[in-house]
């Protein structure tokens, strides 16, 4: 029975959607998805659409070897991640998980499999965290497998320990040092430093940041883009692409109030173009975060100060920010966290002068 859409209902009961998988010869090539219903037929099919979109091969895979379920995991979390997402998992997949574990079948791959790839991982010199990063991305990849093929051995990975160091976050000399030298002589790029270390906002969302983002009338600035160079398979590392999108997740996407300071700071900086990008002050050309982070480099060494990346602007942000007595779910929001905990654990690190205050505040409790 034909219900249009190129969707018929079979024989058997199943809905079958045709659509144009590619092209060969001339001649249009057809893939196929089947579902309970005409709608789950319809949505299958438009999932696969949206594949081919994105230039993702949609033939059936049939995973026989770990190489054959990582093309079946990518092409599940295609649909359901962001770009930047996508891409890390690539490249870690084809870098690392397929170089090492690819031919491997998944009905052999067992406990050992996994302890020599991790010990392989450590003898390439990997961050922990790295490593952490890469067998989080297989261990996803397994509990994909065990749902599709319940007769897998549900293989339950081992993760490092990661005994982060402390991070780097300016000292209230430093901050000072960096704020004057920034003034100084302040041009876009400069100023738009200034804006994430009184801010917090990450490098990406600064560099997507316009000017229409930004109301000295009601005193806000709204995050709603980010930017980020995405790069493809490692043989490909050389042919990357900067992409504007939408923050990594609901929370980032997020209105800032401006201070007084800050908003007489933006006043001054103003362009008469609101589509302007804060960095360069013109809408025909943005600065993407790895030149920004060139120039950063450059103010640091004109400041004297090392062992600083751009994000330590951030953590130095939220730790003043406590320090000053704002509140942990206000602090929270404006960084763009999905909870208050991550704000505490990740980015929030007092100085020993805060810590002595706030010990001070015992005496009386004490009486010793």
């Amino acid at each position: 029975m034909k219900k249009g859409n190129n969707i018929y209902k079979r024989k058997d009961g199943r809905w079958e959607a045709r659509y144009p998988r590619t092209r060969a010869n001339g001649q249009i090539q057809y893939g196929y998805c089947y579902g309970k219903t005409y709608a789950e037929a319809l949505k299958k099919r438009r999932e696969m659409e949206e594949l081919i979109e994105m230039g993702i091969e949609t033939k059936p895979i049939r995973a026989k070897t770990v190489a054959d379920l990582c093309d079946q995991w990518l092409r599940h979390k295609a649909l359901h991640v962001k770009p930047a997402s996508y891409d890390k998992y690539v490249y870690s997949i084809n870098a690392h998980i397929r170089a090492d574990l690819g031919p491997v079948s998944i009905q052999a791959l067992d406990d050992e499999h996994i302890d020599r790839f991790t010990a392989g991982l450590f003898d390439k010199g990997l961050r922990v965290k790295t490593i952490r990063d890469i067998l989080s991305i297989l261990n996803s990849i397994l509990a994909y497998a065990a749902k599709r093929f319940p007769r897998l051995r549900r293989i339950q990975i081992v993760f490092p320990r990661d005994d982060k160091a402390p991070a780097r976050v300016l000292s209230e000399e430093e901050q000072t040092r960096l704020i004057e030298y920034l003034r100084a002589d302040l041009d876009p790029c400069k100023f738009g430093t200034l804006l994430a270390l009184m801010t917090g906002m990450r490098i990406g969302e600064i560099c997507a940041l316009q000017w229409k983002d930004i109301s000295l009338a009601d005193s806000l600035l709204v995050v709603s883009n980010t930017m980020i160079r995405l790069r493809g398979h490692p043989e490909e590392s050389k042919k990357t692409k900067v992409v504007i999108s939408t923050p990594k997740s609901a929370a980032s996407t997020r209105i800032i109030p401006l201070n007084r300071p800050l908003r007489s700071l933006c006043a001054m900086c103003r362009p008469d173009d609101p589509e302007a990008y804060v960095l360069t002050g013109c809408a025909e050309r943005y600065m993407e975060p790895r030149t920004l982070q060139n120039y950063f480099k450059r103010y640091l060494r004109d400041c004297g100060m090392d062992g600083i990346h751009f994000h330590t602007l951030r953590h130095t942000f939220a730790t003043r920010c406590v320090e000053a007595g704002v509140e942990i779910k206000a602090l929270s929001e404006i960084l763009g966290h999905a909870s208050c905990q991550i704000t505490w654990d990740t980015y929030v690190h007092l100085s020993m002068d805060a810590k002595r205050q706030n010990l001070d505040r015992l005496e009386d409790k004490l009486n010793l």
